[in-house]
């Protein structure tokens, strides 16, 4: 059973992404257009609307902000994507690039 805290960060992730109240930091829009996946902004939205409990890698508490950061790894087109998200007023994407990286830190 998902704990009662992903179920309500994927509710607001799913509703934010559907109706595209996303944004992306610079480094995660950089990695996005570096994963020659041939994913835009709406793609990404849409992987993010898509999220189920079991792409769900934890959570942790940013240094930087003091906010709790979401780790995805959703499977899209054969590749594992690492995605981390900020909810706010909005959906910040902080992090989208493939495999898994050992600094789970925003930059």
């Amino acid at each position: 059973m998902p704990a009662r805290w992903l179920l309500t960060v994927l509710s607001r992730i799913r509703a934010l992404s559907a109706q595209r109240k996303v944004r992306f930091t610079y480094k995660a829009f950089r990695e996005l257009a570096a994963l020659d996946l041939g994913l835009d902004e709406d793609d990404a939205c849409d992987i993010l609307a898509n999220l189920s409990t079991s792409d769900c890698a934890g959570r942790l508490v940013s240094r930087e902000t003091g906010e709790w950061m979401y780790l995805f790894t959703p499977r899209v087109a054969g590749s594992v994507l690492y995605v981390k998200v900020i909810l706010r007023a909005d959906c910040v994407v902080i992090s989208f690039r493939e495999g898994e990286d050992e600094d789970h830190e925003d930059e």
